[in-house]
């Protein structure tokens, strides 16, 4: 237990995101599962950290060396459907779900420490983070929050793909996407803990399965970490105009359009106060809207 926690278990919607305080776990946990590229087997142990810490992956490894990677957009490389770190050579990838849910159920501070170099996958989905989370506890820090309030609108586009940003309390996100054999599909709203649970962690990575199991021959063949432990039980594949074994929840895929979004922009390191409108996003995307928006220092504040 650190000096600069409370010793209380709060309620995650206790404040809004503009007044609260920072935060960390009540408990440290553990997760183990395959992971979507590798389809090798990893342990993430999730620890609390003290104020202003921040969110920092730890690689322990062969050689004894300890490797932290802060989750911050500087370290940021570009790996195929996946959002991922690299700091002194080591890599940490498929971090987007996690963080997401941390962001989302507004944990600050922790540590997470993985014995390989991509996390689980689980479902496709946010929900067991969010479950582990849960469980573990939040505990208020006595520092104040910091968030990223948005000044003036940023976009990027790149062909049909548009990101934009611009001035508005708390976060709210607006997505769209068109698939074939289904059609247009949006959602809207705020984005608070319970909504973040209810409403986006359900969904799952998706992608159509004869591409998805293309990928995962040819990375086989090619001896890659790519789509090795994709299936159904790790992804939504669709087939034409059906998700095999159906939907959780409506408009499921770009749910998890914005699940993504709001992980990769955690990476700026704050919570964000803003309005979101995405038309076909991805990783790419988001991660150049998060580019373009911290090197423009008159688009934003510090609260």
């Amino acid at each position: 237990m650190h000096d600069d926690l409370t010793i209380q278990r709060l309620p995650l919607d206790s404040a809004s995101t503009a007044t609260r305080h920072q935060a960390t776990l009540m408990l440290p946990f553990e997760r183990s599962g395959m992971s979507l590229h590798s389809g090798r087997h990893a342990t993430v142990r999730v620890f609390p950290a003290p104020v202003g810490h921040g969110i920092v992956f730890r690689r322990r490894l062969k050689d004894r060396r300890v490797v932290d990677i802060p989750a911050l957009w500087h370290y940021r490389e570009s790996q195929p459907l996946s959002s991922a770190l690299r700091h002194e050579g080591i890599l940490v990838r498929t971090i987007e779900h996690l963080m997401a849910s941390l962001s989302a159920l507004r944990i600050d501070n922790v540590v997470v420490e993985i014995d390989a170099d991509e996390l689980p996958i689980f479902d496709g989905s946010a929900t067991p983070w969010c479950d582990a989370i849960r469980t573990a506890g939040r505990c208020e820090q006595a520092q104040s929050c910091r968030p990223i309030r948005v000044l003036r609108a940023v976009s990027v586009t790149n062909g049909r793909r548009h990101l934009r940003i611009e001035p508005g309390a708390g976060l709210h996100l607006t997505g769209h996407i068109e698939l074939a054999h289904i059609g247009p599909v949006a959602w809207s709203g705020a984005i608070t803990p319970e909504t973040f649970e209810r409403e986006i962690a359900p969904s799952r990575s998706f992608g159509r399965y004869m591409r998805a199991m293309a990928g995962r021959a040819f990375g086989y063949v090619a001896g890659r970490d790519f789509l090795q432990g994709v299936s159904p039980r790790s992804a939504a594949l669709l087939v034409r105009n059906r998700v095999l074994g159906g939907m959780r929840v409506p408009g499921e895929p770009v749910r998890h359009r914005l699940l993504d979004l709001i992980g990769d922009l955690a990476l700026t390191g704050h919570p964000i106060e803003g309005r979101i409108t995405a038309f076909h996003t991805g990783h790419e995307l988001n991660h150049a809207l998060v580019a373009a928006l911290m090197r423009d220092p008159t688009a934003w504040e510090l609260i």
